[in-house]
């Protein structure tokens, strides 16, 4: 019974079962801070938030399912609109290659999605979610605008969000060690 069991887990993980989407943004100048590698492709990163990605989660394991069998990634499938749109809301400003980013989260997170959304779909939803719940907007509307010496209360970012949105996102932080007091620097938003 065990084994059956395990092997049932097993089998649903790899098919891409899922309970619910994580939308993800993020913040370009935490994450190119914190590039262990090499520096973002620009110096100076984008002040805006960026789509990260659509990710299909479980509250069991909100990490699983990823890279799950399916179609991989066709550049074009993407029509020419969707995809000048999708170079504003979801760059790679890690490297500056777009098409590689996107093909990285579609063979990671879209394939164990696509009995419901095919590749199109993953991306234009992806893009009219960034559209209704813009993290930059609805800060800047709340008056909460990024600067290198201004701090905020984690309320403070997600009340105005909340109040948008109906939703309370989640903020992921990175502590930075540069910095005596260790403070620590809005990296995420989820949904």
């Amino acid at each position: 019974l065990v084994l059956g069991f395990a092997f049932f887990f097993c089998f649903v993980m790899s098919t891409g079962s899922y309970d619910y989407f994580q939308f993800v943004q993020q913040w370009p100048p935490t994450n190119c801070r914190f590039r262990n590698k090499r520096p973002c492709s620009k110096p100076r990163p984008l002040q805006n938030f960026t789509i990260h990605g659509l990710w299909p989660s479980n509250y069991s394991n909100p990490t699983k399912p990823s890279n799950c069998i399916g179609s991989q990634f066709n550049e074009s499938k993407l029509s020419p609109k969707l995809r000048s749109k999708l170079k504003i809301s979801w760059p790679d400003v890690e490297s500056g290659n777009d098409t590689k980013f996107w093909e990285g989260e579609w063979n990671k997170h879209g394939t164990c999605s696509q009995d419901t959304l095919n590749q199109t779909q993953y991306f234009a939803r992806s893009l009219a979610f960034w559209n209704i719940r813009n993290i930059t907007e609805i800060l800047k509307n709340a008056s909460i605008v990024p600067h290198p010496t201004q701090t905020w209360k984690y309320s403070d970012i997600v009340s105005p969000i909340k109040a948008v949105t109906q939703r309370t996102p989640l903020l992921r932080c990175k502590s930075d060690p540069a910095h005596p007091n260790n403070p620590q620097l809005l990296h995420e938003v989820v949904f």
